[in-house]
């Protein structure tokens, strides 16, 4: 009779607990990752059924679920917004900046609740495309290592380029955070010391394009990432601008992520007004000093054919339009 108390104990010891983890509940509301939902329990910030919340509690949708003592919305996080902003360089992909520098935040539009969490990050000299959510659990799957999404570069290199420099690279570089290594490297052609290629990660760590070919003696002086999985920077989206992800790109992000897909909330009227306006806009975004064109028709957009490469297949810039495109000619011409 003892053994089969102890087994029923036992037994309901092990039943799964009702609810779910409250840093998972607050970081698919949009407020932010998990880690930093965790440091906002320590800190007091969240209480549940008017007590301070602890790490490791669990609840219900009946519960109610404070943040510095507003309430948490029971919809928030059950639909989902995404966009996609072309990142001008000079600016910071923090909220705020101690040097006052303008952040990628400041020209997105407003969520009626959460905020937008930027997947990944560029730094301040890097151009290009930057994807924003209000799924905290999204940033957070395509953001891990396991997630294996492809980033693709445009990258200006100065130097002499050899063969052997890009076979290391593709090889795998030890570098003071551990082995980095491009899965692919095409040429883009340029003249004298600049050289243009497309390069593809399969990682986010801080200035690694950079860094890889640094380790080859050569600089990096224009940096501009082009695709982040299957999305490209679009040639209508402007820098400093911002675009809309559709319903089968947002469905394309969670199959990435491993995810079950959410329904995707609708802008308001005043964002589509502003985008309509913002589309109507081409060249220099005006509020930014630094908004110029990173490639401009000097260097990218040449006339003369990449070296090496045939003339017909590079009409407009003499630079295949990505990594994949320079693969694929590479292919038909063999």
């Amino acid at each position: 009779m003892a053994k089969a108390d102890q087994k029923k104990a036992d037994g309901a010891d092990s039943a799964p607990k009702e609810g779910e983890k409250l840093q998972k509940v607050l970081a698919r509301s949009g407020l932010g990752s998990r880690r930093e939902m965790e440091r906002w329990i320590e800190q007091d910030r969240v209480t549940v059924d008017g007590k301070p919340a602890s790490l490791g509690d669990r609840v219900t949708a009946a519960q109610r679920i404070e943040v510095d003592g507003r309430p948490l919305a029971a919809s928030d996080g059950e639909k989902t917004r995404c966009l996609l902003y072309h990142k001008p360089t000079g600016e910071v992909c923090s909220r705020k900046d101690p040097e006052g520098r303008r952040t990628v935040f400041e020209r997105l539009p407003k969520v009626k609740s959460g905020r937008w969490i930027s997947i990944g990050r560029l730094d301040y000299n890097t151009s290009g495309l930057l994807l924003f959510t209000t799924d905290g659990e999204l940033a957070n799957a395509l953001m891990h290592p396991s997630a294996n999404i492809e980033r693709e570069y445009m990258v200006r290199v100065m130097g002499d380029v050899t063969e052997e420099s890009i076979t290391a690279m593709l090889e795998g570089v030890m570098l003071e955070d551990g082995v980095a290594r491009f899965t692919d490297i095409q040429s883009g052609g340029g003249d004298g010391i600049n050289s243009w290629y497309y390069v593809v990660l399969m990682e986010g760590r801080n200035r690694e394009v950079r860094r890889l070919w640094e380790s080859q003696g050569l600089t990096v002086s224009r940096l501009k990432r082009v695709r982040y999985g299957d999305l490209f920077v679009p040639s209508k989206v402007k820098k400093g601008q911002w675009q809309e992800l559709a319903t089968n790109e947002i469905n394309g992000l969670y199959r990435m992520a491993g995810m079950q897909a959410k329904d995707v909330a609708p802008p308001s009227r005043e964002d589509r007004s502003k985008h309509k306006r913002m589309e109507g806009k081409r060249g220099r975004v005006r509020g930014n000093k630094h908004a110029k064109d990173d490639f401009g028709s000097r260097d990218a957009r040449k006339d003369k054919p990449a070296k090496g490469r045939n003339p017909r297949s590079n009409q407009s810039t003499g630079a295949p339009k990505n990594a994949a495109s320079a693969k694929k000619s590479r292919r038909s011409r063999a």
